[in-house]
C-alpha cells in the first residue's frame, strides 16, 4: 500500500479509527461479568482462540510485560476461570488453561455482543450490510497485523 499522503486516505483512516474505537467502547459495555477487566477478558479470549499457553506466551500475545501477565493469570485462577498445569516438556513452567466456567462465560459474552451487533445491523440497508460483510475479513486481518 502507498503512504497515506492523500487527503481522502487520511480522512478514511481517521474515520476508521473513530468508528472502531466507538464501536469497541459500546461492545465493552455488553459484558456478562462486570468483575472482569477488559484485559482479563482479552486473556480468556486468547486462550479460547489459541488454546493453552504459558504465561510468557500469553504476555507476548497480549502485548503486556510478563510480570503483569503473572498477576492477571493469578486473578483469573482465583476466580476459577483458568487452571495452571505443569508444562509437558519443561516442568519449571506452567501452562494456563481456561476452565469450563470460563468457556461458558465467554460463550454467553459472545452471544450478548453478537445480539447487540445484530440489533445495530438492523439499522443498515441491504447495500450497507453487504459492504460490511465484505469488509469483515479485512478488518479481521487488520486486527491481527
Amino acid at each position: 500500500m502507498s503512504d497515506l499522503t492523500h487527503g481522502d486516505d487520511e480522512a478514511a483512516v481517521n474515520a476508521l479509527r473513530s468508528a472502531v474505537m466507538r464501536l469497541s467502547r459500546r461492545l465493552k459495555h455488553q459484558r456478562v461479568d462486570e468483575s472482569l477487566s477488559p484485559t482479563e477478558m482479552s486473556v480468556l479470549g486468547t486462550l479460547a482462540r489459541c488454546g493453552s499457553a504459558t504465561p510468557g506466551e500469553l504476555a507476548r500475545k497480549e502485548h503486556v510485560q510478563p510480570p503483569s501477565m503473572t498477576r492477571i493469570v493469578a486473578l483469573l485462577e482465583s476466580k476459577g476461570l483458568v487452571s495452571l498445569e505443569p508444562h509437558p516438556e519443561d516442568r519449571r513452567q506452567k501452562v494456563v488453561k481456561q476452565t469450563e466456567r470460563a468457556e461458558a462465560m465467554l460463550e454467553e459474552s459472545r452471544r450478548k455482543r453478537n445480539a447487540f451487533l445484530t440489533s445495530l445491523v438492523q439499522g443498515l440497508d441491504e447495500d450497507e450490510w453487504a459492504k460490511l460483510r465484505e469488509a469483515a475479513p479485512v478488518l479481521e486481518k487488520l486486527a491481527h497485523l
